[in-house]
């Protein structure tokens, strides 16, 4: 259900590109270019512009392949909400003054990080106001297109919103290429999924493959500010070293984003508790009080007995919601009136929460 390209390459070629904004004060770029084709590269050179910024750099290329640079960009836009400044990045590779190879890219210019209990872009407190969303519409199922995104956006936008978690799996390029263009953060994750063979090293083989890809694939795209490691998995030892090796992983690969993980609560002492948290930035807490278990008092437990010393992501809540022949069916469950219920009564007690600094319920829309 996605488009398959077939490229064709030089023998010495540009295998992987990745720039960020390393220095938000002193507008730093820093660039990092990875050769293929050869085991040694003896002549070849990097060069890197940016035609809007009048800026080009010579990246020296060592003999395995690799080089990085970084330098600064003083007339710099950085990538926001409100505006969402893309420049076309390119890089040609050179052997003895000829051009053998050249790819490009736009790319948006943008920190995150956490300060204590706080996210900040660029530098300022962001709240994430989002929703959860599947790649899968009604009428294309998982074969979405470009315009089934756009349309996704769209509506996220209109009801306020920053920010999409696009769960349980990578979603096509086209999902952080679009959302770069519009303006909206993202949270990306891949499927390591309720339970799974945690004690099979092949597992983790896997499950630290598809996160490679998915952060080299992405690694340029301004609107990805989370990296998630999972999603609702109970608190065992193996899935403890499972998830803490795949969150150093992230960290090691990528310390320009946050990492998180959707995590299950403590039910029993009804608090937010789990091991991983200390491999986290960004604690994601999925929860539906209200839905699957009415007692609003456990959440309001949790969240007042909780001290947690990071931002706290509701990852997940809320409930059905269904029309009955083209009309609202009330005071039944799963209406629509109980849904709107259940939400105001949640967001009444996260605007209480200082911790909690962004939500994304279940779900932005129905899919097949």
């Amino acid at each position: 259900y996605r488009s398959v390209s077939i490229f064709s390459v030089p023998d010495i070629y540009i295998k992987d590109m990745k720039v960020h904004l390393k220095d938000r004060d002193n507008k730093e770029i820093k660039v990092s270019v990875t050769l293929g084709g050869s085991e040694n590269f003896l002549e070849e050179e990097a060069v890197l512009s940016i035609p809007e910024l009048h800026l080009e750099k010579v990246i020296p290329i060592s003999r395995d392949g690799k080089g990085q640079a970084s330098f600064e960009a003083e007339e710099l836009t950085l990538w926001s909400l409100e505006e969402p400044k893309l420049y076309e990045v390119r890089v040609k590779l050179c052997n003895q003054g000829q051009i053998i190879d050249e790819v490009k890219d736009r790319i948006g210019f943008r920190t995150v990080e956490t300060d204590g209990r706080k996210i900040l872009l660029n530098g300022k407190p962001v709240f994430l106001r989002g929703a959860c969303l599947h790649e899968e519409t009604e009428e294309h199922g998982k074969a979405v297109t470009k315009e089934d995104i756009r349309q996704a956006y769209k509506k996220a936008k209109e009801m306020n919103c920053n920010f999409l978690r696009l769960a349980h799996y990578p979603h096509t390029e086209w999902a952080s290429q679009l959302a770069d263009e519009e303006g909206i953060l993202l949270w990306e994750e891949i499927p390591v999924y309720w339970w799974i063979d945690f004690a099979n090293p092949l597992t983790l083989k896997d499950a630290k493959n598809q996160l490679a890809e998915l952060m080299t694939r992405d690694f340029n795209r301004a609107s990805v500010v989370i990296w998630s490691v999972g999603n609702e998995n109970p608190d065992t030892d193996e899935r403890y070293h499972f998830m803490r090796t795949l969150a150093e992983a992230a960290k090691a690969y990528d310390p320009s984003r946050l990492v998180s993980a959707a995590c299950l609560v403590d039910a029993v002492n009804l608090k937010i508790s789990d091991r991983l948290e200390g491999h986290l930035d960004v604690i994601g807490f999925n929860e539906y009080y209200g839905w699957y278990d009415p007692d609003y008092e456990k959440l309001n437990a949790i969240l007042e007995g909780s001290k947690p010393d990071k931002p706290v992501v509701i990852s997940e809540f809320g409930a059905d919601g269904y029309l009955a022949d083209g009309k609202t069916v009330c005071n039944v469950r799963g209406s629509e009136e109980e849904q709107k219920e259940i939400y105001q009564n949640q967001v009444a007690l996260f605007r209480k929460t200082d911790y909690i600094q962004g939500t994304a319920p279940w779900i932005l829309f129905d899919y097949r």
